[in-house]
């Protein structure tokens, strides 16, 4: 496994990678290769700070959970009794061309599925020759270039928009968790980043992750890079994006549950371990293991799988925040079925199996700084060591 992640990055096709492999809640291998920063050959540091993208969208899922574990709501409950914008929702028609060919909504948009990406609602990136991400686009709901208001403008702007297919009858990857950040807020009336500090971060010394990088600590911050052919990402050659230790040092307006959060491998670890530990760890429960089943439970109906335009995810579908890896494919090994995880787009993935190994959970980390890395090979041949070490 070390010399596999140490030639993506004498090949130029990492800057820099950390890999940690746990059995149970302990650690079994951590380990760093490469570089903070391309152009000064900093060796990547333990406590380096990454930009954590989608991996956010678990910390999220978390979050409303645990308001629904106090009885706030109920997954059945529609969106729009919490955020009244989207009680009159239209959605494409099926075979649209244009995004003036709607109809009227059948059923309401449930909590459940916000949390499961089954809601209708789209991202504007992921297939940006679609009717509806064409409109996300044209509309100003471009959220790889960012987003210059908060939480509420962003359901409002997203209300202006039709539904890419009726609520619980397909899935895509959309905005919903940004959408499942502002639930956050309504109910319990905190900004989301304070909720997520009181009741998540600060209860589990998770020090380092929040939406923004104290000056202090803005010399850990790994440099983001980006493949010289973005058609061909195993192929070597790294573009540097931006100068190293610049990042945001104040919380941005748009607090994204869907991609906005940094972290570290350490702080990273801390939530996994929660996960991994029935929703409990150190003394501090944040969910109960109940909660957590039901998370990694398919909420998609029969016949309704994970799929995206450019990366092929065979036998996934969907829970509440997790995707769940349900078939196998001919390559993958028996240990990872069941899994439940998720990654972020510049190569932050995380992933917790309870059938890992002849002790059970077996969860792996690996982090890099590329965009994109999403799917990447690099995590793929990470998690097959991986598997291998917890099998000896």
């Amino acid at each position: 496994m070390h010399q596999r992640m140490q030639w993506y990055v004498d090949q130029e096709i990492m800057p820099g990678i950390s890999t940690l492999v746990m059995r149970g809640v302990d650690v079994l291998d951590y380990q760093c290769f490469g570089y903070m920063d391309l152009e000064s050959k900093t060796p990547l540091r333990e406590d380096a700070i990454y930009r954590m993208f989608s991996n956010t969208k678990l910390v999220t899922s978390v979050a409303l959970m645990m308001l629904h574990e106090q009885g706030k709501f109920h997954l059945d409950d529609a969106l729009a009794d919490f955020i009244p914008v989207f009680s009159d929702l239209k959605v494409l028609i099926k075979g649209a061309t244009n995004i003036d060919q709607v109809e009227a909504l059948a059923t309401p948009i449930t909590i459940r599925q916000v949390l499961s990406h089954s809601s209708g609602f789209s991202y504007g990136f992921v297939d940006p020759f679609s009717v509806i991400d064409r409109a996300y686009l044209k509309g100003g709901l471009n959220i790889i270039e960012g987003f210059d208001g908060d939480l509420e403008a962003l359901t409002n702007k997203m209300a202006e928009f039709p539904l890419a297919f009726q609520p619980g009858t397909d899935w895509a990857y959309s905005l919903a968790t940004d959408v499942a950040a502002r639930l956050v807020e309504v109910i319990s009336g905190k900004r989301f980043d304070e909720f997520l500090q009181d009741n998540i971060f600060k209860p589990l010394g998770m020090i380092d992750t929040g939406f923004c990088v104290a000056e202090e600590k803005l010399d850990r911050l790994i440099t983001l890079c980006a493949p010289n052919n973005l058609l061909k990402p195993m192929e070597p050659g790294l573009t540097q994006i931006g100068k190293a230790g610049k990042g945001p040092t104040k919380p941005p307006a748009f607090l994204s549950g869907g991609g906005g959060l940094m972290s570290t491998v350490a702080d990273y670890l801390t939530f996994v371990q929660m996960l991994v530990n029935g929703g409990e760890w150190k003394g501090v429960r944040v969910l109960q293991s109940k909660t957590l089943d039901l998370m990694r439970t398919n909420q998609l109906p029969e016949g309704v799988v994970v799929k995206f335009p450019a990366w092929d995810m065979h036998g996934t579908v969907f829970g509440l925040g997790f995707a769940l890896k349900a078939q196998l494919t001919e390559d993958e090994p028996t240990a990872a079925l069941g899994e439940y995880h998720w990654g972020g787009l510049a190569g932050t993935h995380s992933w917790m199996s309870p059938n890992g190994g002849p002790d059970g959970n077996v969860s792996g980390i690996c982090m890099t700084q590329v965009m994109p890395a999403f799917w990447h090979q690099f995590s793929h041949d990470f998690k097959q060591h991986a598997y291998e070490l917890t099998a000896e």
